[in-house]
């Protein structure tokens, strides 16, 4: 009788402790601003975090801290201070990987790199994947870098060492330099100290440009550019070399007296540092250049739109489209176009895009009477205007498209 009074009972408690028991281990709970400040080397890292982010961390489980010891934040004080409070708390968000990797993770890491998600990604306000970290281990000597996935960034640092970790919670790394998230404009142009890019230098070295190069030097308004890389900085847009090639023979650019030559090249730069992603978003379409500067407001301005996936730049007569990246570290953006950008007030014409020729963008429209420079205000132009064909309704086309991506046209 005993053993069949007690077979129930055992049962219970077998199936309460069954109930009582997880399914999982419990996740561990952490307060990670506590832990921060239990290290004295972090203590400066620390305070921004927790006056930050720190909410942004209470409910994450599996992350790596990317720490910057006292030592070397100290020479970052300048950035931190001048930063906005929004600003500042998306560059300590981009130090936040939303992935757990252990000492033994890091040096099983290949050269070739592995990207990380960090916490600035989910904000929204990163472009493409640049959101993320892109971590390397150089086999030969076990230095681990971090950088950004985009091509030409400047900002990278070295992990220093392993500062603590909670297995598969936690691992804080420190590393020698603050990362800025790249094509973000964070940093206030007082702050930021002079480039000194030689523009000249970065078009020849980029083996595309030398008609460009050569036009730049001999006009000596390279000078000029070089010299508006502080405050808001410039946006060169670089005709190839073939661009310069397909010019159709009415298009005497060489011809032009210096004066009214300075004033193209002029025509082919934004007086403020625009990255791609600046540019693929643009919300207001009509840009005023360094020509509109020296020849007067509502003058040789570009339309910038976005059209069939690519950035597209139109002068009124000519449309181009950006081809490749050259240069971009703020505050100087570079970029390869199609075409040379041909201004109206030079070269004359008002109305629909076309193109001369099967195959090349570059596009010039016939001259109207309410766009065609007087003889007494005549830019010098040897030779007479160009007037080439165009496809029916490709004009409208362009407008349309360019309407749609950034607004009211009001070329």
């Amino acid at each position: 009788m005993a053993i069949i009074y007690h077979i129930p009972h055992v049962t219970t408690v077998l199936h309460v402790l069954l109930l009582l028991s997880p399914a999982t281990p419990p996740v561990l709970a952490f307060n990670i601003t506590a832990l921060l400040s239990s290290i004295p080397e972090l203590s400066s890292y620390s305070s921004l975090v927790s006056t930050t982010i720190s909410s942004d961390l209470s409910h994450r489980t599996s992350l790596t801290l990317l720490a910057i010891p006292n030592p070397y934040i100290s020479s970052s004080d300048l950035l931190t201070r001048r930063l906005s409070s929004t600003a500042l708390a998306d560059v300590l968000r981009y130090h936040v990987l939303l992935q757990y990797l252990s000492w033994s993770d890091i040096q099983k890491i290949p050269s070739s790199g592995v990207l990380v998600t960090t916490l600035f990604q989910t904000t929204g306000r990163a472009t493409s994947n640049y959101g993320s970290v892109n971590i390397t281990r150089n086999p030969s000597n076990g230095v681990v870098s971090i950088h950004s996935p985009a091509p030409y960034s400047p900002s990278n640092a070295t992990v220093l060492s392993l500062v603590k970790t909670l297995p598969y919670n936690v691992t804080i790394l420190a590393v020698n330099s603050l990362l800025v998230p790249y094509n973000s404009d964070l940093v206030s142009s007082e702050s930021r100290p002079p480039l000194g890019l030689n523009i000249t230098k970065a078009l020849i070295d980029a083996h595309n440009f030398n008609v460009a190069a050569s036009m730049l030097a001999a006009s000596g308004v390279v000078e000029e550019f070089e010299a508006d890389e502080g405050g808001a900085g410039i946006t060169l847009f670089v005709p190839t070399d073939t661009a310069f090639a397909d010019l159709p023979t009415t298009v005497r650019l060489q011809s032009l007296p210096a004066d009214k030559k300075a004033v193209v090249l002029k025509f082919h730069v934004l007086h403020s540092y625009y990255p791609l992603g600046s540019l693929e978003s643009i919300v207001n379409p009509v840009q005023p250049t360094l020509a509109t500067e020296a020849m007067g407001a509502g003058s040789f301005t570009l339309n910038i739109s976005r059209v069939n996936g690519s950035v597209a730049i139109d002068t009124g007569i000519v449309q181009a489209s950006v081809t490749q990246t050259v240069f971009d570290q703020n505050p100087v953006a570079i970029f390869g176009v199609s075409e040379v950008l041909l201004p109206r007030e030079i070269f004359g014409g008002k109305g629909p895009p076309v193109n001369p020729k099967p195959g090349s963008p570059v596009m010039a429209g016939a001259q109207t009477p309410e766009s065609t420079p007087s003889p007494e205000n005549s830019p010098g132009l040897n030779g007479p205007p160009s007037h080439l064909s165009s496809p029916p309704g490709f004009g409208q086309e362009i407008t349309s498209g360019a309407a749609i991506a950034g607004g009211l046209l009001s070329l």
